[in-house]
């Protein structure tokens, strides 16, 4: 392993080794407190242009999974088809794995992806810097290269449209009513959900003027980057309400961009909330739900228009998870009801918009 350094915006430095992929990187720092599951998170489209900060301290030791593709056409073990987060930083990167699904090692696996990592450093020091300062942008360079390479932009960049499918994709075509599924970087495990209720999703890209289709619901899914770069989709979205009362759903990013169409304003978070661990109310119950979630804006609910309300809260800082509209079949999560990998406990999100179509 060679040596390496993080360097983060503010001159802050960790010192480790290489991990997978040879080459100097520069995103977004953000960390995940979940225990497992990279997997899952390194192949979420969500996490485009991001250095991925695991505060677990051993990783790798369960290895990774072969990837196979469903007969419904969705990877098996996989988010996406490829990985997506543009380096992992990891503690104590175990060479050695053990699991009966696996085939190779992580180390392995970012090398066939050409995904750089660093392993050996104190990624809990480090999540307590991005915690106090707020997330950061950093780069991984190598100590024996003298070339440095600049930090990245993550803000003025459109990574939706990075990750969307480029053309209409059907699954379970023929299945029952028909959902048409804005992909804005959705997982895999979303269009699973679905699915199992039987439902045909009509997959189109984030862009993509759907008003005049076929279809009996409308769902919006999650995706990377600053929801304001995507205005075309809040476009399409305000056009489809202002015309029609089918029910609609999102998920996460899904939430901010119906937000915006129905007159609210996004923030970005201080440093996120990505892990499995995330509590949620149901706003005029006593019902609290652990969540799993990868976000880093946020709707502000001041701003939300006299026809919308609040339906998930965080009981952490009090942010808003999901809205709904007081008299049309209209709801999100900024959760992930599908989680993957992380707890099913929200899964009823699903069956409520499956059970509104029509």
């Amino acid at each position: 392993m060679k040596k390496v350094t993080l360097i983060l915006e503010d001159g802050t430095r960790f010192h480790g080794k290489s991990l997978g992929y040879d080459a100097p990187v520069a995103g977004e720092v953000v960390f995940n407190t979940a225990m497992m599951g990279y997997p899952e998170s390194l192949t979420d489209p969500s996490y485009a242009g991001q250095l991925m900060v695991l505060t677990y301290p051993l990783v790798g030791n369960y290895g990774v999974p072969a990837f196979t593709i469903e007969p419904s056409g969705l990877p098996t073990f996989m988010e996406s088809d490829k990985i997506y987060a543009s380096a992992i930083i990891v503690a104590d990167y175990s060479e050695e794995y053990s699991h009966w699904n696996a085939v190779e090692s992580l180390s392995d696996w970012l090398k066939r992806e050409h995904v750089p990592g660093i392993t050996g450093i104190d990624t809990r020091e480090l999540t307590k810097v991005l915690r106090s300062h707020g997330v950061m942008m950093g780069k991984i360079i190598f100590d024996d290269d003298p070339d440095n390479i600049p930090q990245a932009d993550y803000e003025g960049v459109n990574f939706v449209d990075k990750v969307s499918c480029k053309e209409i994709i059907r699954y379970n075509e023929g299945g029952g009513k028909k959902v048409v599924l804005v992909d804005c970087g959705v997982k895999a495990n979303i269009i699973r959900c679905l699915i199992n209720r039987g439902v045909e999703v009509i997959r189109v890209p984030w862009n993509y003027d759907y008003t005049g289709m076929e279809f009996d619901g409308l769902f919006l899914g999650n995706g990377p980057g600053d929801p304001d770069m995507c205005s075309e989709a809040v476009d399409v979205i305000r056009k489809q309400i202002s015309m029609s009362r089918k029910p609609i759903c999102g998920i996460c990013m899904g939430n901010q961009l119906l937000a915006k169409a129905g007159g609210a304003s996004i923030y970005k978070l201080k440093y996120g909330h990505r892990s499995h661990n995330q509590p949620v109310r149901m706003v005029g119950t006593n019902k609290c739900f652990v969540t799993s979630q990868n976000h880093g804006y946020a709707v502000d609910i001041k701003t939300i228009g006299k026809d919308w309300e609040e339906l998930f809260v965080n009981m952490n800082d009090g942010s808003n998870e999901g809205i709904k509209h007081k008299t049309n079949p209209w709801f999100t999560s900024q959760f992930h009801p599908e989680a993957c990998s992380g707890p099913v406990d929200t899964e009823f999100v699903f069956d409520d918009f499956v059970a509104t179509l029509k």
